[in-house]
């Protein structure tokens, strides 16, 4: 049942690293959604301010989103596949140059 569990987010950490601007986007735009849904129902603010309070809480998502993508992108380049996949691109420039 654990490695169900395991699997399962490893699929979805992929999913998601090889779809980060799909997933900011969406993250972003139901963020607004909510904001918006959020703020229509305070009937005592004014229309232009519910508008720049769902602006403000779908930066915050936004950045927060844009800042877990950079953390799964560091975790890959450090134990994923794509460690060995620049280390070996970066391996021939790290060969001495030959003079003669």
């Amino acid at each position: 049942m654990a490695e169900e569990g395991t699997s399962s987010i490893e699929s979805m950490r992929k999913w998601v690293v090889e779809h980060k601007l799909r997933t900011v986007g969406t993250l972003w735009l139901s963020g607004l959604a909510g904001s918006v849904a959020y703020n229509w129902s305070q009937p005592n603010m004014k229309t232009s301010v519910k508008i720049i309070h769902a602006r403000l809480h779908a930066q915050f998502l936004t950045l927060a989103a844009l800042a877990g993508a950079a953390v799964v992108e560091y975790y890959d380049h450090k134990t994923g596949a794509k460690a060995d996949k620049y280390a070996r691109q970066f391996s021939r420039f790290d060969a001495p140059a030959h003079k003669d």
